[in-house]
């Protein structure tokens, strides 16, 4: 004599489709999202409220002759439209700005070719630093 395990009908073995959605799964999930949000949403808000003023720049003047270094991709190097090289750079430099202006506060505008070597690039910068002038533009053209 032997025991039916499952439902009516068919062999002994069968079983029967699940009609229930299991929601477990749903409702963790659901609840570790809360968490998330509970615990994220006071630190996005901003509590303080503050007014910014607008922020207006003054433009700086221009100086009274602005000092271009030009590197073209071979690597030469020009002060305004006179060559020189990486060794003389510093005091050809202090030579064309002349003693009038403060060599040290003077700003430095370096237009080089976009197929320039990084490298070339970089020597001048440095070789500027070494001589003492940090204040550096960088040029583009505008488009």
């Amino acid at each position: 004599m032997g025991a039916k395990l499952s439902g009516s009908g068919g062999d002994r073995y069968s079983e029967d489709a699940m009609s229930e959605i299991n929601v477990t799964p749903f409702v963790d999930v659901m609840l570790v999202l809360l968490i998330i949000f509970m615990v994220a949403a006071p630190l996005a808000a901003v509590t303080v409220k503050v007014e910014l003023p607008p922020a207006v720049a003054k433009p700086s003047p221009n100086p009274q002759k602005p000092v271009y270094i030009s590197i073209q991709p071979n690597g030469r190097i020009f002060i305004g439209d006179f060559a020189t090289d990486l060794s003389a750079l510093g005091d050809d430099l202090r030579t064309n700005i002349g003693s009038k202006r403060s060599s040290t506060k003077e700003r430095i505008f370096i237009r080089a070719d976009k197929n320039v070597m990084y490298g070339d690039f970089m020597g001048v910068m440095n070789m500027l630093q070494d001589n003492g002038f940090y204040s550096v533009a960088l040029v583009g053209e505008d488009k």
